[in-house]
């Protein structure tokens, strides 16, 4: 088997399974821009192909959005794939170190707080979910 042919399977299945959730891919710098620049608040999943993203944190994010609260946008880079946009998107999460799999909540253009690896990593999905509705319940109205 070519590894280049099954990496490329891997990551097309973990852009599908976030994409299939309902986040919009972001895979440009202006991509990037133009989300950071919406009114609201936005859930930023960074998507990645190691186990935690593939075992809780995309898990995660599928779940944790069917709440009472959540956020106005959705919306997904992947890290190691589309370096650029993915380089845009943290220049948003000041304060916090590059970390994937992770999510940055941000609020009309500026971060809130971050679940980074150390908070998904280790924990199940249903413990990613708590603490993402935890986020929620904190910054979002219901809808």
């Amino acid at each position: 088997m070519d590894f280049n042919l099954f990496m490329e399977d891997v990551v097309n299945a973990a852009r599908e399974d976030v994409r299939d959730a309902g986040y919009e891919e972001l895979t440009t710098p202006e991509s990037v821009d133009e989300a950071m620049k919406r009114d609201g608040s936005t859930l930023v999943m960074v998507n990645s192909t190691c186990g935690c993203a593939g075992g809780v944190a995309r898990p995660a994010a599928a779940n944790a959005i069917h709440y009472d609260k959540r956020p106005d946008h959705l919306v997904t880079v992947f890290a190691g794939q589309d370096r650029e946009a993915t380089e845009k998107a943290r220049e948003y999460f000041e304060g916090y170190p590059p970390s994937s799999p992770s999510f940055a909540f941000i609020k009309d253009g500026k971060i809130v707080t971050m679940l980074e690896r150390s908070e998904i990593e280790g924990y199940s999905a249903m413990d990613v979910v708590g603490k993402l509705q935890k986020v929620f319940d904190d910054h979002c109205e219901e809808v």
